[in-house]
């Protein structure tokens, strides 16, 4: 081989191990583990105001080499155009090709929402918003605006009856229109199951109904086996055109949320939602109604009580009478048990 074939082929080996380095440096950067969360969170969040630059400050105590990040950031082109706004989980992500393509995918990990025994329509929404993105005021403003809501029947007292509880998963960054249309999926989803309509027609309410005496019965009792016996109560004083006079529609007329006993001023309050003032069901629920109240009311005990009273003790069941001799003395072995312990 003469001398000038000997340089040609020199060039091309020094050329083919240096592109041949160069190469495995760039599968290094995408392929190699590079991510090490370690202790540390594991949830990332992207906000609409995120950029590729400052994703990479955050994650860089992430990064085993920082530089092999951005060889692969190169070679991926990847740029704050591609950022989806979420939530994201990194725990298992061990290369920087599969950390990026997770941004640039929009592979969220989604929240666990838990709707559940709140009394107005600010509580439970101002409860959802704490997990997700969007403002409770912003998340307030939409729903009481909604047009789907208000075509469904959810609108004013009714509002609260859209809240099956539950513990939902969502997605961190999803829009008050998202939100919405996937309560709407899950309240006609609850109803068609277990012949809920059917039982609601049975019972002679309307599920709005149905769902506003359960939040009645929710706050009656708490114990699961009271509460088909209390449903059935307030059923036959309906049935009798008597006044419910259920103490938690006094505590929500007087927004006495805390309070442990009702007394004689609050009974006289001049709200719609006072029973012991107007006949019949309040215009809408008194708070988010759970699903045992709801099939309770659907499923109610056959028996022919009319008044009901805490036991004097700290049981929270209570004593029930189908007369009113026999409640008065329910009554006022209560108050004489509520005035020794002080409770005023």
């Amino acid at each position: 081989m003469n001398k000038k074939w000997a340089i040609i082929l020199s060039f091309f080996l020094i050329a083919s191990c240096v592109t041949a380095y160069i190469g495995y440096q760039y599968y290094s950067a995408l392929f190699h583990d590079n991510v090490d969360v370690g202790d540390r969170t594991n949830i990332v969040y992207v906000y609409p105001s995120s950029s590729v630059d400052s994703l990479i400050t955050e994650l860089e105590p992430y990064f085993v080499h920082r530089g092999s990040f951005n060889k692969a950031r190169r070679v991926l082109s990847f740029e704050t155009s591609d950022l989806k706004v979420g939530r994201y989980d990194i725990k298992t992500v061990k290369s920087n090709r599969d950390l990026i393509n997770l941004f640039k995918g929009g592979r969220q990990s989604p929240v666990k929402v838990v709707i559940y025994n709140e009394n107005t329509v600010s509580d439970v929404v101002g409860k959802i918003s704490k997990y997700l993105y969007i403002d409770s005021v912003s998340l307030e403003s939409y729903v009481m605006q909604s047009e789907a809501l208000a075509e469904a029947g959810f609108s004013g007292p009714n509002l609260l009856a859209l809240f099956i509880p539950n513990t939902y998963e969502m997605y961190w960054s999803i829009s008050g229109e998202s939100l919405v249309n996937r309560l709407l999926r899950e309240n006609k989803v609850f109803w068609e199951r277990k012949n809920r309509l059917t039982k609601a027609k049975e019972v002679g309410l309307s599920p709005f109904e149905v769902y506003t005496l359960a939040s009645i019965v929710d706050r009656e009792t708490l114990a699961s086996r009271e509460k088909p016996i209390v449903a059935r109560l307030y059923l036959n004083r309906l049935k009798k055109g008597m006044l419910l006079q259920a103490d938690p529609t006094v505590v929500f007329a007087n927004q006495l949320f805390e309070t442990r006993r009702v007394l004689y001023k609050h009974l006289k309050t001049d709200s719609p939602y006072n029973t012991y003032v107007y006949p019949g069901l309040p215009p809408g629920p008194i708070g988010i109604s759970s699903i045992s109240g709801i099939d309770a009311v659907l499923n109610p005990v056959d028996h022919n009580y009319l008044y009901m009273c805490s036991k004097p003790d700290n049981s929270g069941l209570h004593n029930f009478a189908s007369n009113l001799s026999q409640h008065n003395r329910n009554a006022n072995a209560y108050r004489r048990w509520l005035d020794a312990k002080g409770i005023r």
